[in-house]
């Protein structure tokens, strides 16, 4: 196990600014420098404080409002298959938006209070994925979509995936069993975290593209909707190569006034935009097409 990276988070704390790093710090210290990488400083404040990624607080602001509004765009899609299994989706990435204000925005609050934050974003990214992989099959109609059953198997599972993955990211920050005590030391492995914060939703993930994509190229065959889940798919793909490769150079090239937590930020509401808009063009009137029992009116 020692020669393994599996499971280990130093690596991508020292090159990245993610939020269970958050889990891994204590006294407001940026993750990035305890771990020998370039730490994002950001703008200065009074009392020897600093803003570290205004950018990111500004762009998951524009989320919000941005989520905010495909919800009430979706409420208006009457007819749409998949209605209010796609506005559970856009209220966990709402979520997902607000506690990212303060896990990876920097905002210089107490360490336990921005722990806490990591929780609810580390449980938010987990129930989310699974969500937006169960809005998939939605599309093939295996349950009538709307109704009691479909939207508390999408609430229910969620739930648990959110309070599993909070309870493990809190035991880890505050210590409360013991259990994960080993993670906030050289390292810094958590098994369970590396399965549902990086590895799960990557799956959920890859698992949604392929099943739409099946679903457009096989029943309605139709170019335009598979563009936009195409454009999803980029854009998603190019934020995690701003987070995960290219972060901490443009961190040592700004001298830590930024990094590719930004551009994450940015891309993954785009993505998650290209989700909503590929979502909207296959439930327009103009596809007379069925699925099962239900269809796409």
């Amino acid at each position: 196990m020692g020669s393994t990276q599996f499971g280990n988070f130093k690596d991508f704390c020292r090159d990245s600014t993610l939020p269970i790093c958050n889990l891994f710090v204590a006294d407001n210290q940026p993750p990035n420098l305890k771990f020998g990488g370039c730490a994002l400083q950001g703008i200065a404040l009074s009392g020897e404080r600093n803003l570290a990624n205004l950018g990111s607080i500004i762009l998951a602001g524009i989320a919000i409002l941005l989520t905010a509004f495909l919800i009430w765009r979706s409420e208006l899609k009457k007819a749409a298959v998949g209605r209010r299994e796609i506005q559970i989706f856009l209220a966990g990435f709402l979520i997902i938006q607000i506690c990212e204000i303060f896990t990876v925005g920097g905002i210089p609050i107490d360490d336990n209070v921005r722990r806490g934050f990591t929780a609810v974003h580390l449980g938010a990214i987990a129930a989310t994925t699974w969500i937006l992989l169960l809005n998939a099959i939605v599309g093939y109609q295996l349950l009538d979509d709307g109704t009691p059953i479909s939207i508390g198997l999408h609430v229910a599972s969620g739930i648990i995936l959110f309070i599993g993955t909070g309870y493990i990211a809190l035991d880890t920050a505050f210590q409360w069993t013991g259990h994960f005590d080993p993670s906030l030391g050289g390292e810094n492995r958590n098994i369970g975290l590396y399965v549902l914060y990086l590895l799960f939703p990557l799956v959920c993930l890859v698992v949604f593209f392929i099943l739409e994509a099946i679903l457009v190229v096989r029943i309605l065959g139709e170019l335009r909707p598979l563009l936009y889940l195409s454009a999803a798919a980029v854009l998603f793909a190019i934020g995690q190569i701003f987070q995960f490769v290219i972060s901490t150079h443009l961190c040592e090239a700004s001298d830590g006034k930024i990094n590719g937590a930004l551009f994450a930020t940015l891309f993954t509401e785009l993505a998650v935009g290209a989700v909503w808009v590929f979502w909207s063009s296959i439930t327009e009137d103009d596809w007379p097409i069925t699925v099962g029992g239900g269809g796409y009116n």
